[in-house]
């Protein structure tokens, strides 16, 4: 006689230890309640043996998280573009010839240790989400990745009104007509530019660092504008999109949107 007992799903042995339905048992899996053997399992077609140890979280509740909005730190030589694939480019239109996406940085280990959002991290988290504000490959800087259809729109539908700080690392010194030029009169893809605001933020012997705080960027702008005054660009870093700023996030890290923050 075989008494060998079956694997069940998680979310049947949930219901038994909560004496709730098995749609609660599901939602309570997937808020990350539940673990199995001390590790948080979030996916209720699990299967658990019987000796295994299933136990849910004393503050569960069913109350379920919105959608996210994750903040990258993303280094040079990481792809994050959104134009149209053209040919001869790489995925999304960019020129990165088989850059790593940004994308895989996006992981547990690489949540940075300051995030103050207090968002439960879940593996949901990194599901479904949409990358936007497009960096040049070789830029570093502020990029965001949501789940949420309310920032993809502000994001998109507001492009032309958020301002965007940006740092420049340029070969060599910057001269007052080039400064002046920078601010004021130069086009990119045929189209006049509106005013910006260019500062020098440092200068030695070797290269110049220029603040740019400029509205509806786009992707290859500074870069343009940079070559249009005789300026060899080194670097470039976005610091800020809109209110919402890099801060002391390190390169390759991540952390979450908090709620009071408004692009």
């Amino acid at each position: 006689m075989n008494d060998r007992v079956e694997p069940v799903r998680l979310a049947k042995r949930v219901a038994e230890l909560k004496g709730c339905s098995r749609s609660e048992a599901e939602r309570y899996i997937e808020g990350g309640w539940v673990t199995v053997n001390g590790t948080v399992i979030e996916v209720p077609a699990f299967k658990v043996a019987a000796q295994q140890t299933v136990a849910v979280d004393a503050n569960a509740t069913l109350i379920a998280q919105g959608p996210v909005t994750l903040l990258l730190n993303k280094p040079s030589g990481y792809e994050a573009g959104l134009a149209a694939p053209r040919e001869g480019q790489g995925p999304q239109g960019s020129r990165s010839r088989g850059a790593p996406p940004a994308l895989q940085l996006l992981t547990p280990q690489n949540r940075a240790a300051n995030d103050a959002s207090g968002t439960r991290l879940l593996q949901k988290h990194f599901t479904a989400l949409k990358g936007l504000m497009a960096l040049p490959t070789e830029a570093s800087g502020l990029v965001v990745f949501t789940q949420d259809w309310r920032i993809e729109r502000k994001l998109t539908e507001d492009a032309e009104l958020i301002e965007h700080e940006v740092m420049a690392d340029v070969d060599g010194a910057v001269d007052a007509a080039q400064l002046q030029r920078l601010c004021h009169g130069l086009s990119f893809n045929g189209r006049a530019l509106p005013p910006a605001r260019v500062s020098i933020s440092s200068t030695d012997a070797k290269r110049t660092r220029l603040r740019f705080a400029l509205k509806g960027i786009r992707p290859g702008q500074i870069p343009a504008m940079c070559d249009a005054v005789g300026l060899r660009l080194l670097a470039l870093n976005r610091l800020r999109i809109g209110r919402v700023a890099l801060g002391g996030l390190a390169p390759g890290q991540w952390r979450y949107l908090q709620d009071h923050e408004r692009f």
